[in-house]
């Protein structure tokens, strides 16, 4: 009989545990089975990140990369809706990290406290004919929002931010850190890396390599002609013809477009994207770790060019961006190219700016 009581009561669990609307009663009769009684312990030591705008089309893929990286402990995902059901999902995936989900403005104190990374894909994604411009008006102030919260909540984290355009929603950030007097240039990276990740990409067709043998370094912003691939700094060393050279800088400029296009209306690129999130963030953590020489391209505040803000290589560390490159040598196309990314990076930058100081 006692076996039946045993059989009955793991009946009685899944039962509960399928039918939503009876899990109360069950956790009311038995409290011992109530997941608020459990004690989720990460398997390994780590690193506590927040995502903010976790249910997004980005979101929900960095959630689950982020969920299976060894270096996260603890996993906030954040956002104004469907944020418990991308918890649920994700929390089922046996790794170490700890998940735990926060729905609405309310809760993003609570989601944002004790983070050592903060990684914000939050905003509406492009749609066809839209330009990064038109993004501008939404996401600006969603991305001052969830900033505010940053300044508020864990000033020392580092913040890794995706959110379009990069090259204004940056400037946002660190005008709204300035005001907070919580501001560390070296803590706020805006992430460029699938720039370098298609740039790699199509490098590697064109040479008939291995994409992850290929480094191309990519500079300058994050949208259009203000995306520079320095083909001439190619890793293995390698010449391109002048047609070359056209359609693979034309081809890396206008990759989220081809994406864009390609899901004729259905999305942008938000796999890649997250994958690139993904790498980026784990570069983040392998830094604050101290792993030594940790360089990837991110648009940072910078002295590199005479513009406030700039993507370059730099070396991650403990406190973030620790070292910002200089450019190298260029050729004569990447230097007609540069000053064409930096007449239009110019005013991205500066619209940014002004969309906190007003």
């Amino acid at each position: 009989m006692e076996f039946r009581g045993d059989a009955n009561q793991r009946i009685a669990m899944i039962s509960a545990h399928l039918q939503p609307s009876s899990t109360l009663q069950m956790e009311a009769k038995n409290s011992v089975l109530g997941r608020e009684n459990c004690r989720a312990k990460g398997g390994n030591p780590g690193f506590n990140v927040a995502i903010l705008g976790a249910a997004g089309g980005i979101g929900q893929s960095l959630s689950l990369l982020m969920k299976m990286n060894p270096l996260v402990s603890l996993l906030h995902l954040y956002d104004v809706v469907n944020a418990p059901g991308v918890t649920a999902d994700v929390s089922h995936m046996d790794t170490g990290a700890v998940v735990r989900g926060f729905l609405g403005p309310k809760q993003l104190e609570d989601a944002l406290t004790g983070m050592d990374l903060v990684i914000i894909p939050a905003g509406i994604p492009r749609k066809p004919g839209m330009t990064r411009d038109d993004l501008f008006k939404i996401n600006a102030g969603i991305v001052k929002t969830l900033c505010e919260g940053v300044s508020k909540c864990c000033p020392n984290a580092i913040v890794n931010l995706i959110s379009n355009p990069v090259n204004s929603t940056v400037p946002i950030a660190a005008e709204v850190f300035k005001k907070a007097g919580t501001y560390d240039p070296k803590k706020l990276l805006g992430v460029t890396t699938l720039d370098v990740a298609r740039a790699n990409t199509f490098v590697a067709e064109v040479l008939g390599l291995d994409p992850r043998e290929v480094d191309v370094p990519v500079v300058g912003g994050h949208a259009g002609v203000t995306i520079l691939p320095l083909l001439s700094q190619v890793k293995p060393p390698s010449s391109f013809t002048p047609q070359e050279i056209e359609y693979l800088t034309n081809r890396i400029q206008n990759g989220g477009t081809e994406v864009v296009e390609a899901k004729a209306g259905a999305g942008s690129a938000t796999l890649s994207m997250a994958y690139a999130a993904s790498k980026f963030a784990d570069a983040c953590l392998r830094g604050l770790r101290g792993d030594a020489n940790v360089i990837e391209c991110s648009f940072v505040a910078s002295q590199v060019t005479e513009l406030a803000f700039f993507a370059t290589k730099v070396r991650l560390g403990r406190t973030g961006a620790e070292e910002v490159y200089q450019l190298g040598p260029l050729n004569e196309y990447e230097r007609i190219g540069l000053e064409k990314a930096k007449e239009e990076l110019a005013g991205s930058i500066q619209k940014g700016v002004e969309f906190i100081r007003k």
